[in-house]
C-alpha cells in the first residue's frame, strides 16, 4: 500500500493533486485571490454556517477546474478557514498553469 500525495503534490501517472487554501466565507462573490505561500487564498460567498461555505467551496473548484463535483473533496479543515481539498483529474501543473495571472496586477 502506497502512502497518500502529500499536500501540493501529484503522483507520476495521477490525475490527481491536493491543495491547501486559506478561505474566506460570507465574501460578496467567489473569487480566487490568489497564492498565500503554499496556499490558494480563496473568497467564497456563503457564510460558515451548517456547512455552507464548505459546500460552496467545492462547487465553486469544481467549476474553475472543469471538474464534476465528485472529484473534488474536502480532506481536512472541515470547521477552519484553512482546508485541504483533493482534486481527482487535473494535475497541480495544471492548476498552476490555470491560476498563473490570478493575483497579479
Amino acid at each position: 500500500m502506497t502512502a497518500p500525495p502529500s499536500p501540493g503534490r501529484s503522483g507520476p501517472a495521477e490525475r490527481a493533486c491536493t491543495l491547501e487554501l486559506k478561505t474566506i466565507p460570507n465574501a460578496p462573490r467567489n473569487e480566487i485571490i490568489g497564492w498565500l505561500g503554499d496556499a490558494l487564498k480563496i473568497k467564497i460567498h456563503a457564510p460558515a454556517l451548517e456547512g455552507r461555505a464548505n459546500d460552496a467551496l467545492l462547487e465553486f473548484l469544481a467549476a474553475e477546474f472543469n471538474l464534476p463535483r465528485r472529484n473534488v473533496m474536502l480532506i481536512r479543515g472541515d470547521k477552519s478557514r484553512h482546508k485541504v481539498v483533493r482534486l481527482d483529474g487535473v494535475t497541480l501543473t495544471e492548476v498552476k498553469a490555470r491560476l498563473a495571472g490570478v493575483g497579479k496586477e
